[in-house]
């Protein structure tokens, strides 16, 4: 059965879709099949893929307004090893259609039940919101990962995404746990992104996994290509270090 994670954090700006696309495309590297779920309408990680977001008849929209089925929304990519179910802008409209549905938080899950045993890893790209989208996510969740930016502000806004990780456990997913922070755009040189890691490490009663994401400009680049860093620059220190939270990722005994 699949090990399904969440990338979240109402904070935008702070490396989730970095994320998604480079772990996801580190994870088929060491040979993981895997599905990458893009919930955000921006659909930057179904571009940063390689995928016209503009051209796609069946997104994540189609499947949670039961427009398609599951199968017939998984595309695909470049990288052997890594689907992707995409998104686009048409997600934008969603929130307010599935008001007037019953169990409207489990649409994902209930159709990502069907293909679940395909891959061993489903990495899901939340909104930088919470809202019915991150729900959906959480509910269909083992675990949460949570990228957190090396800034001033890096602790702004967690404890309010811890609380609604609290609340899901409670009351919609008891299942689910925080897998971990990851720390993204560290850049060495400076001493307020060592000050973010001790703060955090001092404060966050959670795993925080060894791999810290630095600042690095091929990262930058390599989505406007429409490629994972592993592909644009293999060798650069953005590829390496998504290479060892891959590793890191599947070590995990306790998930």
């Amino acid at each position: 059965m699949g090990r399904i994670v969440a990338i979240a954090n109402q904070k935008g700006g702070v490396g989730k879709t970095t994320t998604t696309i480079n772990l996801s495309a580190c994870l088929s590297e060491a040979g993981q099949k895997v599905l990458t779920i893009d919930l955000d309408p921006q659909g930057n990680t179904t571009s940063g893929i390689g995928l016209e977001k503009t051209d796609l008849e069946d997104t994540v929209y189609e499947l949670l307004v039961d427009e398609c089925t599951i199968k017939s929304c998984i595309y695909k990519t470049q990288i052997d090893g890594l689907d992707i179910i995409p998104s686009n802008v048409n997600l934008s409209g969603a929130e307010i259609e599935l008001l007037g549905i019953n169990d409207r938080e489990y649409l994902l899950k209930n159709a990502i039940d069907y293909i679940r045993d395909d891959y061993d890893f489903i990495i899901i790209d939340c909104p930088p919101a919470l809202n019915m989208l991150t729900l959906n996510a959480m509910t269909t969740a083992n675990s949460i990962l949570v990228p957190i930016q090396c800034e001033y502000y890096a602790l702004e806004g967690l404890s309010q995404l811890i609380h609604t990780i609290d609340l899901v456990q409670q009351r919609l997913n008891p299942k689910m746990i925080i897998e971990g922070v990851v720390f993204t755009m560290y850049d060495a040189r400076t001493n307020l992104s060592m000050q973010v890691v001790e703060n955090v490490k001092e404060n966050l009663n959670t795993t925080i996994y060894k791999t810290i994401i630095p600042r690095n400009v091929k990262l930058a680049e390599a989505p406007s290509h429409g490629l994972p860093i592993n592909l644009y620059d293999k060798k650069s220190a953005g590829a390496e270090s998504y290479r060892l939270l891959a590793k890191e990722v599947m070590n995990r005994k306790d998930l």
